[in-house]
């Protein structure tokens, strides 16, 4: 878009209109909700919940009332929870360009008016002042020392100096001085609207457990069906009724087919997304909890993420020894600790007072932290004064600034001229980039070459140096900037969390790699991954990805942009891993997008990170992600003893169909039989599973291939041996039951119940020390026990499910035969457990 400057009047009324009627609001489009048809829609389109909807209309079409409330229950809760949950999200996080200034201060037919940012067009004039958001991008046609703060769209965490000329970019902060300027671009075209529109291409990639699922769903449909059909042509073989084996058939469907896993996954994300909630996080789509928990690789922004995103002068220098000062953000409480015998650098802290124009506010009821006024450099220069027993307030009184040469970005420095209180002369204090105070014909007088020395030792470490100077000035002296006295040294830092290395422990013993992505120098990356225990060989820069180097070669990457992020990621990705992303800037919006899972912090956090994002941590805290992993890890983890338990029940429930009548037992159940046992056991017990709590040593293991099938790493064989004996058991009792003349009917419609619901308590989490109270699971399978047995006790219910009364010894040896597979499974996981390390 190509804008003439306009007169230093601004636009006029009519030409704004007319600028408006041109190029539009100056805001970002919000994505268009889906409908709720839509939505539902959505929800049904798992193939096992279609292969239900089909049993579910067959079942109608047959007048088998019962199996078609079961599968309707079912594909109700299923739908309901996850469209509600969707809805909750929506509600709950702002609109994408809430970001954007809500007014802006224009330049209009001479007239200095305030107005909505939607309303800035093209050509206006905007006027600009310290703490404003600008509104749209930018020209500086008049600047007076004007900065901003551009992390959010860049990653730096040192704002950038502007000048006449210089473009400002939407979205970002003026952090000190004023100037105004000519508007050359708005909405989807200014700085802040391209990212937006590298958002909205990244289509979201379905999640590893969506993935699995759908293929386990298309491969228990094929087998059920054709179990099914099976059994039914067996049937009419044996000179059955058609229509009997066609229930029978839908009966064996409903069984062998786990129709309560959508809600047994959905109420185990909606538990973990809960927990998380608990935890500091809010979860935006269900499956983004699970999905952390396959995670290979967590992707972490440096500013705001693994730092504070402030800036900290943690170290001071001078001739008469160092100090590192204590304390947190701009917070005035901590203090000066001596680096052995050190003098106080009482003058340091006078000189970085008065050579300094931010300011300090303190809490108030809208915030609860001190906050910087004017640049943060030099608000971390007061905070520092304040630990050293230094009151900004009096000193500035006392030392009256009466001149000054503003900091630029080409001489690297700035100079302040102060009246010298009872002392004819003035004082000069000046503070800038070591690589140019240090000049000894800047500063002739004081220990030049050790300062030197000392500058590039903390740069190496990370820190970003000033050099601070003065000089007392005659009456009648010239004001220079030149023939100056070193003072000393303030090293600052955007300092590491407290946390951090806490969490990358943590991440290194669950597995999961973590890769340092920002825009700072490669010094003060590879800094902060030491200071972090993140241990590189090499720092890979923006301009080595320019260069052809593969971003899946590095740990610590510096001087990134925004498009590099989704490099970065989209290399990870190929190499076959899961790749979380944190972040907090609109700059990491469209990697947050485009990763598996994107994180984005909430507190200090842009609004368009959090739009972008699957997962919002409301702490700001990386530690929360290692908790969001362990909670992703509890939940496949019970998925997949879930599917043990159903799968192994379903297959004893079509082997016993199978092969009870060529052990002579002509119908070993019937329909109702089949479908009470189904709906006892897949209810509740199988619900139940899905809210186990974690497995403690969930987070001593390394995550799961992004390639293992969801019934991969020996899932299958432990579904098929723990079928086979509930089968065999079943069957045993039943012949034995037709020896003794006994309903061997009712003897395998006991045996086959109950045994599934001891697999699950056989399945369950072991016990932590001290707790005794009972588990959901506990109560389910009580329950669905009682409601198994209670049948046989209760004569309507005994005639509708064609049941036979038993003796009590015939009912103790039903359970005898029951309890066997329970027990097996649970001495096979005891002696696994001891196994491990």
């Amino acid at each position: 878009m190509s804008v003439q400057l306009t007169a230093p009047h601004g636009l006029t009324d009519v030409g704004a209109a007319q600028q408006l009627a041109e190029h539009g609001p100056n805001s970002i489009a919000s994505p268009k909700p889906p409908s709720p048809v839509f939505r539902v829609l959505a929800q049904l389109r798992d193939p096992m919940i279609l292969l239900l909807l089909g049993a579910a209309v067959l079942t109608a079409a047959l007048h088998d009332l019962t199996d078609l409330a079961v599968i309707l229950i079912v594909i109700v809760l299923n739908t309901t929870v996850g469209v509600v949950q969707e809805l909750r999200a929506e509600r709950a996080l702002a609109a994408l360009n809430r970001l954007a200034a809500p007014q802006a201060t224009v330049l209009r037919s001479g007239r200095t008016t305030v107005i909505a940012a939607a309303d800035v067009v093209p050509g206006d004039l905007v006027l600009l002042e310290a703490g404003d958001i600008v509104p749209a991008d930018l020209e500086l046609s008049g600047a007076v020392r004007p900065q901003t703060d551009e992390s959010a769209l860049t990653g730096e965490s040192v704002p950038v100096e502007k000048d006449s000329g210089n473009e400002v970019f939407s979205g970002t902060v003026v952090t000190r001085g004023r100037g105004s300027g000519v508007v050359t671009r708005t909405g989807p075209d200014s700085a802040l609207g391209r990212i937006a529109g590298l958002i909205s291409s990244q289509r979201p990639r379905p999640t590893p457990l969506q993935v699995r699922l759908r293929s386990l769903s298309r491969i228990l449909s094929i087998v059920a069906l054709g179990l099914s059909g099976v059994v039914a042509a067996a049937g009419l073989l044996r000179g059955l009724p058609a229509a009997d084996m066609i229930v029978t058939a839908v009966s064996l469907t409903v069984a062998a087919v786990p129709e309560s896993l959508p809600a047994v996954v959905t109420l185990a994300l909606a538990i973990g997304a809960h927990r998380m909630a608990k935890r500091s996080a809010v979860v935006r789509q269900l499956p983004a909890v699970e999905t952390l928990g396959s995670v290979t690789v967590v992707a972490a922004d440096k500013t705001g993420t693994l730092t504070e995103g402030v800036m900290l002068a943690e170290r001071t220098w001078t001739e008469g020894g160092e100090f590192i000062a204590s304390g947190n953000g701009y917070s005035p409480v901590g203090g000066l600790v001596p680096l052995g015998d050190a003098e106080p650098p009482t003058t340091l802290l006078r000189d970085i007072v008065l050579c300094n124009d931010a300011d300090l506010r303190p809490p108030g009821p809208d915030q609860p932290d001190w906050l910087p006024l004017g640049d943060p450099t030099e608000a971390a220069l007061l905070t520092l004064a304040h630990r050293g027993a230094t009151d900004p307030a009096p000193l500035r009184a006392t030392y009256p600034r009466i001149g000054e040469m503003p900091f630029d970005s080409v001489r690297k420095r700035m100079t302040t001229f102060h009246r010298m209180p009872g002392v004819d002369g003035e004082l000069a204090v000046g503070k800038g980039a070591p690589e140019v105070m240090l000049d000894p014909a800047v500063t002739p007088y004081g220990d030049i070459d050790t300062a030197r020395a000392v500058a590039a030792e903390l740069s190496a470490d990370g820190y970003r140096v000033l050099a601070v100077t003065d000089r007392m000035l005659p009456p009648g002296t010239s004001r220079t900037e030149d023939g100056m006295r070193l003072v000393g040294l303030v090293a600052l830092t955007d300092p590491v969390r407290h946390n951090a290395p806490e969490v990358i422990t943590s991440f290194r013993q669950a597995g999961v790699d973590l890769l340092l992505i920002t825009g700072d120098a490669p010094g003060t990356a590879q800094a902060v991954a030491e200071r972090v225990g993140l241990h590189t060989d090499a720092v890979v820069t923006g301009s080595d990805i320019d260069g052809g180097a593969d971003p899946a070669s590095g740990r610590v990457f510096a001087r990134i942009r925004p498009e590099q992020k989704l490099d970065i990621v989209q290399a990870w990705q190929q190499q076959g891993h899961v790749v979380a992303m944190t972040g907090d800037g609109v700059n990491d919006a469209p990697a947050l997008r485009r990763a598996d899972i994107g994180v984005a912090m909430g507190k200090d956090g842009t609004e368009v990170a959090r739009q972008a994002a699957d997962l919002i941590l409301t702490d700001d805290d990386l530690g929360t992600v290692v908790a969001a992993i362990e909670e992703g890890r509890r939940i496949y983890s019970n998925v997949r003893t879930f599917l043990r338990y159903a799968l192994s029940g379903g297959l004893a429930e079509v082997l016993v169909m199978l092969i009870g009548p060529l052990l002579g037992l002509a119908a070993p159940l019937l329909p109702a039989q089949i479908l009470w046992i189904n709906m006892l056991t897949h209810g509740l017990p199988g619900v139940a599973i899905g809210a186990e709590p974690a497995d403690p040593q969930a987070m001593r293991r390394g995550p799961r291939s992004p390639d293992e099938q969801v019934l991969g790493a020996g899932l299958w064989q432990r579904v098929a041996w723990t079928g086979a004996l509930i089968t065999a058991v079943t069957l045993a009792a039943a012949l034995w039951a037709r020896s003794i003349g006994a309903p061997w009917q009712t003897m395998a419609y006991i045996v086959l119940g109950v045994a599934q619901l001891g697999v699950a308590i056989a399945l369950r989490r072991p016990r932590p020390d001290g707790e005794r109270r009972l588990r959901f699971l506990d109560v389910a399978v009580l329950g669905a026990l009682v409601a198994q047995v209670g049948p046989l006790f209760v004569p309507p219910l005994r005639d509708l499910l064609s049941l036979q009364a038993l003796s009590v010894s015939e009912l103790a040896v039903a359970v005898g035969f029951a309890i066997l597979p329970g027990l097996v499974v649970a001495v096979r996981r005891v002696r696994k457990t001891r196994r491990q390390p």
